[in-house]
């Protein structure tokens, strides 16, 4: 495992990156990059070892490798989302397929860049994932019931049916923006700038499927939904 630390000649502590990839020549170029940012990054070269890894739960962003040994990117990030794992996931990936990003937002990530790269748009990533953490969504206090539905913001927690929802960071963020602005139309670009934090539309499918997995989650019928609406061309609108 190679670990690096830095912190910031003045302010509040490094910002803490765990980096999972088994390309030792990538690690070292990211590493080093990221730390000049002011990161601290720690880095495994295989799933179990991710999971296993106790930054995986107290880092503040993981930056993950989809073609691992063993566990895969996918299998590493529906494990961490079903643990209750909330840590935003960049997902690192080869393919070029888009059924393979797709999947991987479905699991739980929060972004992801096909290899190869420029550095300069993973940092940015980088910066709007954490942006997006440290300054959630404002949401209402207490609590907002829909359907069968209720989301408790106190405690972050959404029930249906009286059974826990898992969700993750993200698509909490997203419905606390639907529901802050229910009866709104909102758009596309304007969902990515104040729930993703971009200033620019990253993927276009990225709204679209974060809904999608809301939609699946939370309405009876996803097909026909009857909460999260889509405005034809527009965007989408909460009726709840």
């Amino acid at each position: 495992m190679r670990t690096a630390n830095a912190k910031p000649a003045a302010g509040p502590v490094a910002r803490r990156i765990l980096l999972v990839e088994d390309e030792p020549s990538l690690v070292t170029t990211l590493t080093d990059r990221l730390v000049a940012e002011g990161y601290e990054v720690e880095s495994v070269g295989d799933g179990e070892r991710a999971l296993a890894h106790p930054a995986a739960e107290f880092a503040d962003l993981v930056i993950l490798d989809v073609l691992l040994p063993g566990k895969s990117g996918f299998d590493v990030c529906r494990d961490l989302r079903q643990r209750g794992i909330h840590t935003p996931i960049l997902m690192l990936t080869a393919r070029v397929q888009v059924v393979d990003r797709v999947v991987g937002l479905k699991l739980g990530a929060d972004d992801y860049l096909t290899k190869p790269f420029e550095m300069i748009e993973l940092v940015a990533r980088v910066e709007a994932l954490l942006r997006r953490g440290k300054s959630p969504v404002a949401a209402p206090a207490g609590t907002y019931d829909f359907g069968d539905v209720r989301v408790d913001f106190r405690r972050a927690d959404v029930i249906r049916g009286g059974r826990p929802v898992p969700l993750s960071a993200l698509e909490y963020k997203l419905l606390g923006y639907f529901i802050t602005h229910r009866g709104e139309l909102l758009t596309r670009d304007e969902l990515l700038d104040n729930v993703w934090g971009y200033d620019a539309t990253p993927v276009t499918r990225t709204v679209d499927v974060h809904v999608s997995s809301l939609r699946q989650k939370l309405e009876k019928n996803a097909a026909h939904p009857e909460f999260i609406l889509t405005v034809h061309r527009l965007g989408y609108k909460f009726a709840g």
